[in-house]
């Protein structure tokens, strides 16, 4: 194999590598994949940069960006193989996109704030894309996204025509409604399945209520998770050191319990 280490290698390199173990005298499992069989690689590599992110760990960000660039270096690669597009085609894409949707920097646009910016961005977009109507710029948003960053980014292109809640108030109180309606039906038709229409309703307007707040709701329930975890292993500590089970906890005891443990977390949080 016609290949060279080095002590630094370049973009080009890291492109010749995931060549060389792609080709017939490469990796014997590498030549095997395709998209599909790594679509969960790319995803999971994505997110352990985003968790870089969210820890602010720089040294495992620029690891994990590592990560996510070779794997967008294997599929290029798989296309390339195939005759239809390269990474070359990839970069050259990218860029040519990026100068069209910011003619305020590469043209002669003039503009006021980053509000304006956005709003230019969407039209060109739009015009780009071909779309012609806003349901169309509403389907564009990827079904592959996790549920509640989809809902949020639905919700702020629906809204940015009108479709919306007009503050958090009117949000908070359409949330309210919509479970004062679901507890109803619960107590009413005991022995029928829950009705996942407005479980998911529910849902989407906590999505609703979250953007009012100006909270990202993804982001918003992994800290709420981590919280939970939080809350649970204090719990759990007291069990243990008691030396009984959970099942021993009257409800009241681990109502008590959980109240506690959130309010040493709080009071952790403020000092």
């Amino acid at each position: 194999m016609d290949f060279q280490q080095k002590e630094y290698y370049t973009i080009g390199d890291l492109e010749r590598i995931i060549a060389l173990l792609r080709a017939p005298d490469g990796c014997p499992w590498d030549r095997e994949q395709t998209h599909q069989s790594v679509r969960a690689n790319l995803i999971e590599e994505t997110y352990e940069a985003v968790e870089a992110i969210d820890t602010e760990n720089t040294e495992l960000l620029r690891e994990e960006l590592g990560d996510v660039l070779m794997q967008v270096l294997f599929h290029a690669q798989i296309e390339t193989e195939a005759g239809t597009f390269t990474f070359a085609d990839v970069v050259d894409g990218v860029a040519k996109k990026l100068v069209v949707r910011h003619p305020h920097v590469f043209g002669d646009v003039q503009v006021k704030d980053a509000d304006q910016v956005l709003r230019n961005w969407d039209e060109i977009k739009k015009k780009t894309k071909g779309q012609t109507t806003q349901t169309e710029v509403l389907k564009s948003v990827s079904t592959a996204l996790p549920a509640l960053m989809r809902s949020c980014k639905v919700q702020k292109k629906a809204a940015k025509v009108g479709v919306d809640l007009p503050d958090t108030n009117a949000a908070l109180d359409r949330l309210i409604a919509l479970a004062q309606s679901l507890k109803q039906t619960i107590e009413t038709e005991r022995d029928t399945p829950l009705p996942a229409q407005q479980v998911g309703d529910l849902l989407f307007l906590a999505v609703a209520v979250a953007r009012k707040c100006g909270e990202e709701p993804e982001y918003s329930l992994t800290n709420a998770c981590n919280r939970f975890i939080i809350y649970f292993a204090v719990v759990e500590k007291y069990i243990q050191e008691k030396q009984i089970s959970w099942s021993d906890l009257t409800p009241e005891e681990s109502n008590a319990l959980w109240h506690r443990a959130v309010s040493e977390y709080s009071q952790k949080e403020i000092d």
